[in-house]
């Protein structure tokens, strides 16, 4: 298993915390892994939740999700994977809430949640923490960022939130989760592109870098012509850039595209090239990229998640 790479962030989960406590034991050490054997559901609650901070086992039952939360989808079969996971080798790091009402509020770990709800099992490990509604919102942000990785929509919309709902100035809101103010705004700048390229985007079928190019264009409806030729044709971000140029700048269209090292690739070459990108991404039902130059290449194909790979597999006759 590859080494978690390290956070470009530059604050962790705890330090967003505004006036977080601390753990009820200074050597207390976290919760151990929970049991691997599933347990029946716990009942309807019926006590309040324990009014100390710290880790703690609490009821599945007695947590319910942050309203704050940026990822909008969780998938099936990313749960369904976790869930077995857990099953296997214990949950590796509890989640954190806050207290709300009679109940707990879910600050980060919503899906090792859902995976505990569909395990049936009655506990589980948990950091409770005392949290404003801004801080609770950014730390599940930055939770979200630092493990999984948002989709570029996802962590739009996300510091779209911070900033409308506690009334933060695009600067404070990249102070609250280590990123650069540039970087929030650049990402801030998706949210205005059509509900069908977000989607595109979401889905991986574009890049933010292709993303950029298409803001290029002020017509929505060209805009999705190009974003769908991207996807059709495998366009890489350089020949969108190109393709958007030659309509500002007629005469930029008569200019062959340059190969990888500088040189002109022939039409006919690019076209035998692109068709057999389209075949292949038809015949695997994934996107797949060829990288060609006279003298070498490479063909990427991606996919999504372990079912995904499984699949592609099977289709190209190989033996995982």
């Amino acid at each position: 298993m590859a080494a978690t790479p390290k956070s470009r962030l530059g604050r962790g989960l705890g330090g967003i915390i505004a006036n977080a406590a601390k753990p009820a034991s200074p050597k207390a050490p976290p919760p151990a892994a929970v049991p691997k054997a599933a347990a029946p559901a716990a009942p309807a609650a019926t006590q309040p939740p324990p009014a100390s901070t710290g880790f703690q086992e609490i009821p599945v039952h007695l947590i319910e999700p942050s309203p704050y939360q940026a990822r909008r989808e969780i998938t099936a079969d990313q749960l369904n994977e976790l869930a077995e996971s857990i099953r296997a080798e214990g949950l590796l790091q509890p989640i954190v809430v806050r207290r709300h009402k009679d109940k707990f509020q879910l600050i980060a770990g919503e899906r090792r949640w859902r995976a505990f709800l569909m395990l049936k099992i009655k506990t589980i490990p948990a950091r409770v923490v005392d949290a404003s509604n801004a801080s609770a919102a950014a730390l599940g942000l930055i939770e979200n960022l630092q493990r999984e990785g948002l989709n570029p929509i996802d962590e739009a919309y996300g510091y779209a939130s911070l900033i409308r709902d506690f009334d933060l100035t695009q600067e404070a809101a990249a102070s609250r989760v280590g990123k650069s103010r540039a970087g929030v705004a650049n990402t801030l700048r998706l949210l205005s592109l059509d509900a069908e390229i977000q989607g595109y985007l979401a889905k991986g079928l574009v890049s933010v870098g292709h993303a950029k190019v298409l803001l290029g264009i002020e017509e929505p409806p060209q805009r999705a012509l190009l974003a769908r030729r991207i996807i059709e044709e495998g366009l890489s971000v350089r020949v969108t850039e190109k393709i958007v140029q030659a309509r500002k700048d007629p005469a930029a269209a008569a200019a062959p595209a340059p190969s990888a090292k500088g040189r002109a690739v022939p039409a006919a070459e690019s076209a035998a090239v692109a068709a057999i990108q389209n075949k292949l991404t038809s015949r695997l039902g994934a996107r797949v990229q060829v990288k060609h130059t006279p003298k070498h290449g490479k063909i990427i194909i991606e996919y999504a998640g372990n079912s995904d790979l499984q699949r592609i597999l099977e289709k190209l006759g190989v033996e995982a």
